[in-house]
């Protein structure tokens, strides 16, 4: 399989840049340090510099395109539709390829690559505590998005005694007339949120679905994406996809947004793609009907209010309405919408690692908007931004909880009233 295309592949894609400056307003690493190196039409002038040869790829270099999130939101928004999220992935693998892999880069190679080892450190909370991380060499890599500044006074969720693998089987046999759909979990709803990724498993087989969640798939390639590490991007793709290839399956759901974006990139990153095309979990469960389903449940007599914070991975793929839709049919729940539910969290794979002041500065953005609404839950529909919106919370001492969307419909299904 091959790492992708290249930065020289990209010419024709730079060459599109009319630096109008479109990106600016949408960039949250720029709208917290005003750098012009941070936005979009800065990174583009950096990387056409490299391909003409006019710069090297010093320090100074190597920080500026270290700081984006890849979140997206300037290719979303861009008039020529200029893809520099993976420009910047591009230029990473580059940097990578001359100056080698840093030790964050290095880590993440040693855990993604591993699933016996991803399973073995996340079983032991002693393993995160921060504490101990600071007795642990840099380079191994403990963590696969947070190293030991990123996780000082960090709230991490109570770590699962058993991964998702040990909660489901392998195939849930449906209905013969319904479809059968496969399950991409990602890393943390099999190893940090099982449960969450058991309903995903669950739910599609309640609706009558038969279920395929393959144990051969591991982690997505979104924090070695983040590192620059081609070669293991394309060896992380490879395996995901072959591990769908043995049933014949109507679409593979995922309730990730950063995994849904990785696993929709394969092509530009690899030049292969599932065969089974991808489907957000909120799309498909308003596709069976889900949404008529909770509205006809009886409304509890005490309610919550619930707000919805915008995963960028969805929003930029346009998957902004059928997370709400469902929110709103919640029997035990009111929807209330916040300001700002747009703007990112400010993790960003292995961002919050590299940059964990600027990554929870870009997540403080969202308090004002989040108090605001009077919500005292607030949901999103992927588990990285649920860990960083509970960070940034408990940090700011409100009494707000960050949920998975999956948790509250779960709720509803299988709670009495209250």
């Amino acid at each position: 399989m091959t790492e992708g295309k290249t930065l020289a592949e990209f010419q024709d894609e730079i060459d599109q840049c009319a630096r109008c400056g479109s990106c600016q307003a949408h960039c949250p690493v720029y709208l917290e340090t005003g750098r012009e190196g941070s936005v979009a039409r800065g990174k583009i002038v950096l990387a056409a510099a490299v391909l003409s040869g006019e710069v090297e790829l010093d320090q100074r270099l190597r920080e500026e395109i270290d700081l984006c999130l890849l979140c997206g939101s300037c290719a979303a928004q861009c008039p020529n539709k200029v893809p520099t999220n993976t420009i910047v992935a591009a230029l990473r693998q580059r940097i990578a390829a001359t100056h080698g892999l840093s030790a964050l880069g290095k880590g993440v190679a040693a855990l993604t690559g591993s699933k016996p080892l991803l399973g073995t450190l996340v079983k032991s909370a002693d393993l995160l505590a921060p504490l101990l991380f600071k007795k642990i060499p840099a380079t191994s890599g403990l963590r696969l998005r947070f190293g030991p500044a990123a996780l000082k006074n960090r709230s991490l969720p109570p770590l699962p005694e058993h991964n998702l693998f040990a909660q489901v089987p392998e195939f849930l046999q449906g209905d013969p007339a319904q479809p059968v759909v496969g399950v991409f979990a990602g890393c943390a709803l099999t190893y940090l949120y099982p449960h969450v990724g058991e309903i995903l498993a669950r739910l599609p087989h309640r609706l009558g679905c038969s279920v395929y969640v393959p144990r051969s798939q591991g982690c997505c390639g979104m924090p070695a994406r983040s590192s620059g590490n081609g070669p293991l991007v394309a060896s992380l793709a490879e395996a995901n996809i072959n591990a769908f290839a043995g049933r014949e399956l109507d679409c593979i759901l995922t309730a990730c947004a950063s995994c849904r974006g990785m696993m929709a990139d394969y092509s530009a990153a690899t030049g292969h793609t599932p065969a089974a095309h991808l489907v957000d979990l909120h799309v498909f469960l308003r596709r069976q009907g889900l949404g008529e389903q909770l509205a006809a449940l009886p409304k509890w007599p005490h309610r919550f209010r619930v707000t919805y914070h915008d995963p960028c991975h969805l929003r930029t793929a346009g998957i902004t309405r059928e997370p709400r839709a469902l929110l709103a049919a919640l029997p035990q729940a009111d929807l209330v919408e916040m300001e700002d539910a747009s703007l990112c969290c400010g993790l960003g794979g292995t961002f919050a690692a590299v940059h964990p002041d600027l990554s929870r500065a870009i997540g403080d953005r969202k308090l004002a908007g989040l108090q605001a609404s009077g919500a005292t839950i607030i949901a999103s529909g992927c588990p990285g931004c649920i860990l960083q919106l509970q960070d940034i919370i408990d940090r700011a001492g409100l009494a707000v909880k960050a949920v998975h969307t999956l948790e509250l419909i779960h709720q509803a299904l299988t709670e009495a009233p209250s």
